[in-house]
Formats: structure tokens, C-alpha cells, sequence
């Protein structure tokens, strides 16, 4: 049974702030000389990793450190999001994949049971990583990755419009009402949905994706059947009709209504923050009020690299999970991309009030479950949202049931 990690996500969170073809290649460059009587040391082999469009930048900037350092050249290849884990599993077996992938931890059930993906061994190096980080990329008590990140969406609140935040939702939408913008908050979701900006809002009702059993690992049986999933469905009802949710608004548009002072809130993650600040906004980052009366736990979600169980350059990809999961490339990712290491010890140098905001807020979260059934309930859960929110379901209640009906059925 893969280990729990319920406990571990939400306590470690807090403690640690105490591709080939189709792709965009770069291919590393030895970095400038660093200083007098040093030089960059000779190349002994490269690497392929596929990477997605928000990562390229970084791990190619990463990439001239390691070759810096290694002698080994990081061909970074850009794939789509939706693509990395799919295309890995098809080609990884015919030895046309990369060496390493970087990607989310909720994949890490597909690649195991696919065989795509190879043990990891850091020796000493393993204790330097935190318990939400480790356990996230643990199936039956073997690592599969190394995790560097970890995050989860929160409130976003703009201080020039709103100071004080109530304790609930429904009092949240009626201050936002008050605050003489176009909208009381925006909550990405667009044609397909977006189930994932939703959730925390969805288990405040009591109704997580699947039930958990007494060890706190996922099973597969759905938790948001019943009263508590359908009463949530009602309240999606119930914030579009208040104005509070618009299936018309998606991703770019959230950013730019908050950006643009049209809205005093946005349910979102760190990635955009630098961008809300650069703009010189004054933000606070809080937890999602609760909705339904329990405590509102946004999924979390750790990333990290894995190394292909069918790399030829096995020896090469392991010398590169080792920096990985070195205090000096944590901190350098962090610095890149602005997301809490998975090294404690890079954490604990971090003062960075809206890190520590997103820590607050994700300290009830719940791991984005890995395992394969979950691919099952997107297909099904953003479409059946989106449908009460436009009012294409006439019902919200049966329009969940069958929602959950369905993804029973493709299981």
C-alpha cells in the first residue's frame, strides 16, 4: 500500500516555512568564466528533459548550472502540460522518451504502474528533503522522484480595495459586493472548467474527491456522492447567480479582472503572484473562507523530477536527481520560480510573507490523489461544473449524480 501522505502534506507544508519531438529544445551552454584560475570542466554526456511551458526558463537556467559544475550538458525539451505524462508512457518504453521528466507528484501512480519510471536513491541526501515532499513521490514505500516544490492555490485579496476578510464565503461575496468593482471575486474556469480552483470550496461541504481510509490513504471510492456533493453543486448554483463565479472567466481573464482593479479577490496560486506585485499591487494571501461549514482544503501539489526506468544514461540522470535534491539547487529553483523547496533546510532561509500565506492557507490541504482513477473524475468533473454554473443543467443536484455516476462507470 503506497504510504500515507495526508498528514505529512499538511503538517510539513507548515513546517517547512518555520520531449523530443514537437518541442522547443535549449541545450545548455557552459557557463562564462566564474572567476581567475577557475574553469568549467570538461563535457562527459548529456541528458534529456522534457519540460512544460512554465518550467523551460528555469530548468535551462538550472541546466548551465549543473553542466557548470558536472560536466554534463541538460537538453531541455518543451512539452505541453497535458502532454509530459501521457507521451512519456508511450514513448519511455521504446526508448525514443527523455532521460527525465518534471512534473507534478500526482502522476506518480500512472508511471509506476507503467514501469516508466526508476527508484530513487539519494543515501544521506534523502533526510535534507521535507515529509510532505517525500511521501508525495513514495508508491508502496519507494521513492520514484525528487521532489523541489511545493504549492497550493489560496485567496489572493487586494489591499487597496479590502483590508478585512470575513470568516465565510457567502460573507466574503457580500463584502466584495461592497467594494465598487465588476466583480466580488473571480474564480478561473472557462469552457472545460476547473474543478482544481473550485476545491477548496468543495470539501468545506464535507465532499473530497474519494474517501480516505483509516491509514489516510485514497481509496477509490468517490467522497463527494451524496448530500454534501450535491449541496455544493446547489451552491455553485447559487455564486453564479450572486455573480460570483462566471464560466466565462477563465485563466487569463481571472488575472487580468484582479490585475486591472476590477475585482478586490482571486482564488489562485503563487504563479501568478510575482506578477500581481511587479504591477505594484499590495496583496495578502489567506486561506479560502470556509462555504459549507468545515474547513476549505485546497489540493497541494509537490513537484519534482523523475528519471526514466528505460534512460540509457542511467548513471548520468542519477547525478542529476543528486543536485536536485542538493540545498543549492532547491534554493536556486526557488529563486527561479518562486515556490517553497522541498529542502528543508532552503525553506527554513526563505522570509517571504506570501509563501507564508500560500503555507497557511494549504495547512488543512489535501495531496492531489496519484492514483489512476483519478483521470477518470477530470474528465467528468470541470464539464459537470461548468454545466450548473451557465445554467445548462437545469437541476444542479441530478446533474451531480450523474457526474459521479459516470466516472463510476469509466473506473
Amino acid at each position: 500500500m503506497r504510504k500515507s501522505i495526508v498528514a505529512a502534506l499538511a503538517a510539513g507544508l507548515s513546517l517547512t516555512l518555520a520531449a523530443c519531438g514537437g518541442g522547443a529544445t535549449t541545450t545548455t551552454s557552459p557557463a562564462a568564466g566564474g572567476g581567475a584560475g577557475t574553469t568549467a570542466p570538461a563535457a562527459s554526456g548529456s541528458l534529456t528533459v522534457w519540460v512544460d511551458e512554465t518550467r523551460v526558463e528555469v530548468f535551462t537556467e538550472l541546466g548551465q548550472e549543473f553542466q557548470a559544475t558536472s560536466g554534463v550538458t541538460l537538453d531541455v525539451v518543451q512539452k505541453p502540460t497535458g502532454d509530459i505524462k501521457t507521451d512519456f508512457i508511450a514513448q519511455a518504453p521504446t526508448g525514443e522518451g527523455p532521460d527525465l521528466i518534471v512534473t507534478a507528484h500526482d502522476a506518480t501512480g500512472d508511471l509506476v504502474s507503467n514501469g516508466v519510471v526508476a527508484p530513487v536513491e539519494l543515501g544521506d541526501a534523502v533526510n535534507g528533503l521535507s515529509d510532505v515532499s517525500k511521501a508525495a513521490f513514495t508508491w508502496d514505500n519507494q521513492l520514484y522522484g525528487v521532489p523541489y516544490a511545493i504549492e497550493n492555490i489560496a485567496l489572493v485579496r487586494n489591499n487597496a480595495l479590502l483590508q478585512d476578510t470575513p470568516a465565510t464565503f457567502d460573507e466574503l461575496v457580500a463584502q466584495g459586493k461592497t467594494a465598487g468593482t465588476q466583480f466580488p471575486i473571480v474564480i478561473q474556469q472557462g469552457e472545460t472548467g476547473d474543478a482544481y480552483h473550485l476545491y477548496p470550496l468543495q470539501t468545506s461541504f464535507g465532499a473530497p474527491v474519494f474517501t480516505r481510509d483509516a491509514s489516510g490513504e485514497y481509496t477509490t471510492e468517490l467522497g463527494m456522492e451524496g448530500e454534501q456533493g450535491q449541496a455544493f453543486a446547489a451552491y455553485l448554483k447559487k455564486l453564479a447567480d450572486e455573480g460570483a463565479l462566471n464560466a466565462n472567466i477563465g485563466g487569463d481573464q481571472a488575472k487580468q479582472a484582479f490585475l486591472d482593479g476590477q475585482s478586490p479577490y482571486i482564488i489562485t496560486g503563487p504563479w501568478w503572484t510575482s506578477d500581481f506585485t511587479d504591477a505594484g499591487l499590495d496583496i495578502s494571501v489567506l486561506p479560502v473562507p470556509s462555504a459549507g461549514g468545515e474547513a476549505s482544503a485546497p489540493f497541494l501539489g509537490v513537484q519534482g523530477v523523475y528519471a526514466s526506468s528505460h534512460s540509457t544514461n542511467a548513471l548520468l540522470a542519477n547525478q542529476f536527481l543528486d543536485y536536485v535534491a542538493s540545498d543549492e539547487a532547491q534554493t536556486k529553483l526557488y529563486e527561479l520560480a518562486g515556490r517553497t523547496p522541498a529542502s528543508t533546510a532552503a525553506a527554513a532561509a526563505i522570509s517571504d510573507p506570501i509563501l507564508a500565506g500560500f503555507a497557511e492557507a494549504g495547512a488543512d490541504g489535501q495531496p492531489m490523489p496519484a492514483i489512476p482513477e483519478m483521470a477518470a473524475v477530470w474528465n467528468f468533473w470541470g464539464s459537470t461544473e461548468v454545466s450548473i454554473i451557465n445554467g445548462q443543467a437545469s437541476d444542479p443536484a441530478a446533474a451531480w449524480q450523474q457526474m459521479n455516476d459516470n466516472i463510476k462507470a469509466a473506473f
